[in-house]
């Protein structure tokens, strides 16, 4: 069919995202010349905040960057600190760090499973109308948050924003006795995330492939969360990595006009962190119960080198996610003994740290410099959102391009496909909002300031 004339699509506010952002799309004689995720959100300036504070700070005060994904933040602040002052935590503390941070996947995944995502497939406007249809899927949805939350609730002292974390590991340490009833809430949950996985495998999938280099943390047999080596998975299938400290060197940000957050390029090459990726590259190391969701929801089995790129069946893979955090969880309660002293002594050093981790939404990098006092002197944070933003837009011409070629939609079919698919990503707006580059620029004359 020739097409013939502009379209163009504006949505002023997305729904089902944290945070606020937009989308615009425009058609010319049936090309997709423009496809842009506006995120107008105002940037919230943490790295300033972070300069001339106390190198204890940046866990507790990076937190506050994002009410669904806090541990992300703590975990990466303290890592790269630690890493500054020359500091190896306990094994036991590490361990418990990887326990938090399972609640937070569970939780935040859950929360994007069933009210976010969900109801694109179910032809749902909202979580509410899911609900009215679907109660029990929603129901469960819910005890899975609720199992999640309880983890960070025992652990990082509550739910939102966690308080009992710091550097070397936390104020206080969980005993036996208090984990014990969270085993028996996690042996539920599992149920209930095996069931997420078959539920969601139900849902009819649009063709769509994400041709975007895929960029996660890598760590020797487990599946990388709060640590690891940046891993690439080229298109072409070519497999590197390099040090978490080369990561700025590789990953580069650049400004665009429509955004408030930076754009990212790996090697000058798009890119795109977050679950499809961290399957396609630690996807071997899923726990056996995770590795038989995964073939069961036709997924295929990552030992043998099963990679997913349709971005819609990223829904699919966070479930897969939960079944391995909910079952990861159990085991660390299983095999935890108390450490003897809550956290390791982190001296203050001059030097600079570097520390990234896997937020639910992707790999997120912190770095600080510190003074020889401790002072932080600068701080830099790279947050996954951001740097998904250009894969997002390339995501986002395909799916429209191919939908305007083989099914002429009009544009209410046209716009619910795009947010759609900006929703494949599960973008935290909110986090990505958040540098300081200020540059002022006075001229005199004729000439307009």
């Amino acid at each position: 069919m020739t097409h013939r004339g502009s379209r163009v699509l504006r949505v002023g506010s997305l729904s089902r995202v944290e945070g606020e952002g937009a989308l615009r799309l425009h058609v010319h004689d049936g090309t997709v010349t423009e496809a842009r995720l506006d995120i107008y959100e105002p940037p919230r300036f943490f790295e300033a905040f972070l300069r001339g504070r106390a190198y204890t700070e940046p866990p507790d005060i990076t937190a506050r960057v994002c009410g669904i994904c806090p541990v992300a933040y703590q975990m990466s602040a303290c890592s790269a600190i630690e890493d500054a002052c020359g500091v190896t935590v306990d094994p036991v503390i590490r361990e418990l760090r990887r326990l938090l941070y399972c609640g937070e996947w569970i939780e935040s995944h859950a929360l994007h499973i069933y009210l976010l995502h969900a109801p694109d497939f179910l032809g749902r406007a909202s979580a509410i109308e899911l609900a009215r249809t679907h109660r029990a899927d929603v129901e469960r949805g819910l005890r899975l948050k609720k199992a999640g939350n309880s983890l960070m609730e025992l652990l990082g002292g509550r739910a939102v924003h966690p308080v009992n974390v710091r550097l070397g590991g936390f104020h206080r340490t969980a005993t036996r006795a208090e984990l014990r009833p969270l085993a028996e809430e996690l042996k539920q949950a599992l149920d209930d995330a095996r069931e997420t996985v078959r539920w969601v495998a139900g849902f009819d999938f649009p063709d769509a492939r994400v041709d975007a280099d895929l960029l996660a943390l890598a760590a020797p047999d487990t599946y990388a969360i709060e640590g690891g080596t940046p891993t690439v998975l080229r298109s072409d299938g070519t497999l590197g990595s390099f040090p978490v400290r080369d990561f700025t060197d590789r990953v580069t940000e650049t400004h665009v006009p429509h955004s408030n957050a930076l754009h990212s390029r790996l090697d000058g090459r798009r890119h795109l962190t977050g679950a499809l990726a961290r399957f396609a590259i630690s996807g071997r190391h899923l726990s056996p119960v995770a590795l038989e969701a995964a073939r069961e929801a036709g997924l295929g089995d990552p030992r043998e080198g099963a990679v997913c790129r349709n971005p819609f069946r990223s829904i699919l893979v966070r479930a897969v996610e939960v079944v391995y955090a909910v079952d990861e969880a159990l085991r660390i309660i299983e095999e935890y003994e108390p450490p003897g002293r809550p956290y390791t002594d982190v001296p203050p050093a001059a030097g600079v740290g570097h520390g990234a981790t896997e937020a639910p939404r992707g790999l997120l990098y912190h770095r600080y410099a510190l003074d020889a006092d401790g002072t932080v002197t600068d701080a830099l944070l790279v947050p996954p959102t951001a740097q998904n933003q250009g894969a997002i837009e390339d995501d986002l011409r395909r799916v429209a391009q191919h939908a305007i070629t083989e099914q002429d939609p009009d544009d209410a079919e046209l716009t619910s496909l795009c947010e759609r698919t900006i929703r494949n990503h599960d973008p935290c707006i909110s986090c990505s909002t958040h540098f300081l580059d200020l540059r002022v620029v006075r001229t005199s004359g004729d000439r307009d300031a």
